[in-house]
């Protein structure tokens, strides 16, 4: 009898890019294939991806992947699928092909729109969905398309039009399209909506009607760990897809968050912390979002806090791509190392307003604190800076809204790789910093539930075997020092805001 398959592959689907990455039965990283997808930006505050781009990469880099690993599909036990979240694409059933470009999470063109559904109040639907209305979320997104597209609310309500994030489009898609492909997204993806019920964990029929959004267009909402369906073609024909989490969800399963009070920080594109809560769903009254971080099969729901940063390793590539004061990402921490402190500049990134814990849609980014002394130096790390003071501002949220406050942060993603910014994060936290030994706790995460609903892990004990501390910063400022930058950072937030009427 031939052995059972123990290697697992995730497809990370992210804002900036695709990968596929094969993980073995030890959680170690065996195999990777990566593809940027290119960033549009056709009006001031309007961000948007071409899905079909995004498709084409997903098949191209689970060969990669395959290839780099020197594997089989007979190899590959299950896929599993985690995603930036919230980026909205709108499609033709019959033919699978988008009726618009999709419209990124990033994106602010729907504040018209969230401004009527609000009608003065965006905690309107706080109590069902655990978030306040804003652009960030997907249904002003799936609305905005189907006013601005010809004859699409009609085709949307007689069933001819799907919608779903990358999640959703690349299930469909890869389990066989038109022909019988499996519409379905998962708990955590659905959470990041403003269309779903964290207590019936089924999408409401009043915000539906709020967002004037047919049911039909709209996936089945499944666990995060079972079989969805099994790949249609390609070199991984026969898998069986059965993992999908959002990515910070996935983030944390990966950094093995199982239990209420364990937290993760993601430095991506954004950084994003989120806290478990438990299998009860927490009301923030401190400005964060409630939302799901995993459901395994029909097991309860786990609950989580989250504070979304919207601009965190973009804020690098600006540096890079708009400004051209470094030539690639990585050369920042030297630049900014370069001197000993930021030169008193301070740089708060709100280029599409602030997120949590301000949600503040006015607010545009700002330098404050310019002399004749500073220097791109002091920018860039005035900049390196801004992510870590954005994180101390949620997580003093959290402090706020549950009462085990944390005893240490757990970082992943890119950014967590810049010694220099974890250093400072530790210093302005008050608390140790730690970073894995696998920082692809994203990927990892997605293959984790794929894999337990296939049997390659036996369950979250396991999982949790498999971590691995890779290094651990603790503060080296006092108090006095901590207070007085936290002070200077909250004056330059105090100066972004009001700037849009």
């Amino acid at each position: 009898m031939a052995a059972q398959p123990t290697h697992v592959i995730a497809i990370d689907q992210g804002t900036t890019s695709t990968r596929a990455i094969v993980f073995d039965h030890t959680g170690a990283l065996v195999g990777t294939g990566q593809l940027e997808h290119r960033q549009h930006f056709p009006e001031a505050g309007w961000v948007e991806h071409d899905a079909d781009e995004i498709l084409r990469n997903a098949r191209s880099v689970l060969g990669q992947a395959l290839g780099d690993a020197h594997l089989s599909a007979r190899a590959i036990a299950a896929i599993g699928i985690t995603n930036q979240r919230e980026t909205t694409i709108v499609w033709d059933r019959q033919t699978g092909r988008p009726i618009h470009p999709a419209i990124v999470w990033q994106d602010t063109r729907t504040q018209e729109l969230i401004d009527r559904v609000a009608d003065g109040d965006t905690d309107r639907f706080r109590a069902t969905t655990g978030l306040p209305l804003a652009t960030y979320f997907s249904a002003s997104k799936i609305a905005w398309i189907l006013d601005a597209v010809d004859g699409a609310r009609a085709r949307a309500a007689a069933g001819d039009l799907l919608f779903g994030t990358p999640d959703t489009w690349l299930l469909w898609h890869l389990t066989g399209g038109p022909d019988g492909g499996v519409h379905a997204t998962d708990v955590t993806n659905a959470s990041r909506t403003l269309l779903m019920d964290l207590t019936t964990l089924d999408w409401s029929p009043e915000l539906l009607s709020a967002w004037d959004i047919p049911r039909a267009m709209l996936p089945e909402i499944r666990s995060s760990a079972e079989v969805y369906g099994e790949v249609v073609g390609g070199p991984l024909a026969g898998v069986p897809i059965a993992g999908i989490l959002g990515d910070q969800q996935a983030a944390t399963f990966g950094q093995s968050a199982f239990s209420p009070g364990e937290s993760k920080q993601t430095y991506g594109t954004g950084a994003f912390l989120i806290v478990n809560t438990g299998t009860e769903p927490v009301q923030s009254t401190s400005g964060l979002v409630t939302t799901v971080a995993y459901r395994l099969g029909d097991r309860p729901a786990n609950y989580a806090l989250e504070g979304s940063v919207a601009v965190a390793g973009s804020l690098v590539q600006w540096l890079r791509d708009s400004l051209g004061i470094i030539r690639s990402s990585g050369e920042v921490e030297a630049l900014a190392t370069s001197v000993k402190d930021s030169g008193d500049v301070y740089f708060v990134p709100a280029f599409s307003g602030l997120f949590a814990p301000y949600w503040r849609p006015d607010a545009r980014g700002t330098i404050v604190g310019l002399t004749r002394f500073s220097t791109k130096a002091h920018i860039a790390r005035a900049a390196l800076e801004a992510t870590a003071f954005q994180t101390w501002d949620v997580i003093e949220a959290v402090s706020r809204d549950i009462a085990t406050p944390l005893a240490e942060l757990r970082v992943d993603g890119g950014m967590s790789v810049n010694d220099r910014l974890m250093q400072f994060q530790s210093d302005i936290l008050g608390i140790p910093v730690v970073r894995p030994a696998v920082i692809e706790t994203t990927a990892f995460g997605a293959a984790s539930a794929a894999g337990l609903a296939v049997g390659v892990w036996s369950g979250l004990d396991e999982l949790r075997s498999l971590w691995r501390e890779d290094a651990r910063w603790t503060p080296t400022i006092d108090d006095a020092e901590r207070k007085h930058r936290l002070a200077r950072w909250h004056r330059a937030i105090q100066r972004s805001l009001d700037w849009l009427d």
